[in-house]
């Protein structure tokens, strides 16, 4: 496995110097196939997905964001883009920015430090699912040469798709009783997938015709074209708003060198889980019968389901591409398998000369996840506070110090220890809050997540959780309740890896250490687009004293609009 990483053969990926990437960008609906079925997807300059921006490590990238939407407001988030020295720019409506109102168009600046496979993505509502999302891809700055040897790359963005519009499913979400989403309908491979056909119906059991396509079919499966005896990167990321994921290419191993944007150490594997949030490189030897094609297959894990797999064809050149695999697709494994995943995680551990983690830590949070009630309404909750973010946006209210915009007191930093996570809340009802984690500038801060049963029977879901502003060290996973002060005995402090995504699965805890080092205000959130919409999620704030100039556009709502009007008379 090592030849990947110590190879003395290097490759410059780029001879420019770093520079302002700038774009006109325009969202608005338009009616669309992802999976063969027409409905409204959410497009960036007609295109869903959304364009690519790739970009040099250094590269100042500049988005002018006109909102064609008629009646919603919108942001983009940059999904693994630190935002250092920019936290406004960083897309969370109502935590670093107001909403874009229709026709308004407001501008992103920020710079991209270091190279990595990112994407963005809506945060404002359940956009998301309504298909806003692009690739964001950092490669090598000037002068420096990429670690990984490969002849070319490819990049996948892998998401979920429903039939049911999203102003459907937020209300149902907010109904009593509450009326969820269900599974989705389709996967989709780089925004194409197939609900009413499929590519290896002569493999199925399964009634579903096999699929034709024709010239422009907006549903046809992107194929990769590769040549014999070469060695390609591919890109994953998952915008998913609900599924976890497994890929494979059959008959082919993927090594996987690169986690959330920094290089991990490289291991080789059959398969790779990818969940919400998530992004890696995997490289992948085409040492395979040059005379035939095969199937890459992505399906889902971590819920039972009830969606076929997303398949496309990585087609040799040497053989025509329409001409499909000879054997059926790979199997995906069981979805409840959760040993099966947990040690696919435990197998990634950070490069060697990455930044090893403060060996202690000076603030800790313990956050119970769990299922609840208010009046009646399903919510998701953190120490039994389930998150309504504000009319004013913190950023704003910490910057100008606006007392009155959020509620100032902290909420829990832990929960009662003799919390029965193994089954349903003896007492479901919980209270919506609005409260956030202030952190002194530059200490390291851990981060429990505890998971526990939902409301009802014997079920506990996984869940992504995403930090903005920060890559974390993923220091462990456990089963069952976090115990201080022997669990952390458990801790690798020798090279976990650096994320800004990190699951927690069923019944177990995750634990997670940053260092408060990006002045600003920063979400913490299941990366699930519904869990997230029922109050899954906090905020903190760090370095508040040397937050830096705010643009006026990111403010101009809640009650920094009416400061702002005031100092600008003034």
């Amino acid at each position: 496995m090592g030849v990947w990483w110590i190879v003395v053969v290097a490759v410059l990926t780029h001879t420019a110097s770093a520079t302002v990437r700038e774009y006109d960008w325009e969202v608005e609906y338009k009616f669309w196939q992802p999976d063969c079925i027409e409905g409204a997807v959410m497009t960036v300059n007609g295109q869903f997905p959304g364009p690519t921006i790739q970009a040099v490590a250094g590269d100042t990238i500049v988005v002018h964001l006109t909102n064609k939407l008629t009646t919603e407001g919108l942001v983009i988030h940059w999904h693994g883009i630190r935002q250092l020295g920019s936290p406004w720019a960083d897309g969370a409506a109502g935590v670093t920015q107001c909403a874009i109102n229709p026709g308004e168009t407001f501008t992103y600046k920020f710079t991209v430090e270091k190279p990595g496979t990112h994407f963005y993505h809506g945060h404002y509502g359940m956009q998301r699912s309504a298909g806003l999302y692009g690739s964001l891809i950092v490669d090598v700055a000037k002068g420096q040469r990429e670690r990984l040897r490969y002849d070319g790359e490819f990049n996948l963005l892998l998401s979920d798709w429903w039939h049911e519009p999203i102003p459907s499913q937020e209300l149902g979400l907010s109904s009593k009783p509450m009326r969820w989403i269900g599974e989705a309908q389709s996967i989709l491979i780089n925004g194409r997938g197939q609900f009413n056909c499929s590519l290896a119906a002569q493999f199925s059991n399964a009634s579903l015709p096999m699929c034709t396509f024709k010239e422009g079919d907006q549903c046809a499966p992107q194929k990769l074209n590769v040549e014999p005896n070469k060695t390609y990167r591919i890109r994953l990321a998952s915008t998913t708003a609900l599924a976890s994921l497994n890929l494979a290419v059959q008959g082919h191993k993927l090594v996987v060198v690169e986690a959330d944007g920094n290089y991990i150490t490289p291991f080789t594997t059959d398969d790779i889980d990818i969940y919400s949030g998530e992004s890696y490189s995997v490289l992948l030897t085409t040492d395979q019968d040059p005379s035939q094609n095969y199937y890459i297959s992505v399906g889902v894990r971590g819920r039972k389901p009830n969606t076929t797999q997303a398949l496309t064809i990585l087609n040799y050149v040497t053989t025509p591409a329409s001409k499909l695999p000879s054997s059926p697709p790979p199997v995906t494994p069981r979805w409840d398998d959760f040993e099966r995943s947990k040690n696919f995680s435990k197998k990634i551990f950070s490069a060697m000369g990455s930044p090893s983690p403060p060996k202690k830590y000076r603030k800790r949070l313990i956050l119970l996840n769990t299922q609840n009630l208010i009046d009646g309404y399903t919510k998701w909750a953190i120490n039994n506070v389930s998150l309504v973010t504000p009319a004013t946006p913190y950023l704003g209210s910490v910057k100008y110090n606006l007392k009155l915009g959020f509620n100032r007191k902290s909420p829990p930093r832990s929960y009662r220890m003799d919390y029965d996570i193994m089954n349903p809340p003896p007492f479901p009802n919980t209270t919506t809050g609005n409260g956030i984690y202030v952190f002194p500038f530059n200490v390291t801060v851990d981060v429990i997540i505890q998971n526990a049963n939902v409301l009802k029977g014997v079920v506990s879901e996984i869940h992504p959780w995403h930090l903005h502003g920060h890559d974390f060290w993923v220091l462990g996973y456990g089963d069952g309740k976090f115990k201080p002060g022997i669990d952390e005995k458990t801790y690798n402090l020798k090279n976990p890896p650096l994320r800004n995504t990190a699951i927690l699965y069923p019944y177990g805890w995750t634990a997670l250490r940053f260092v408060t080092d990006n002045p600003g205000v920063w979400f913490f959130h299941c990366h699930i687009e519904p869990h997230l919409h029922m109050g899954m999620g906090v905020v903190f704030a760090e370095g508040l004293n040397r937050i830096g100039k705010i643009p006026d556009e990111a403010l101009g709502c809640g009650l920094t609009k009416q400061f702002l009007m005031n100092r600008n008379r003034n």
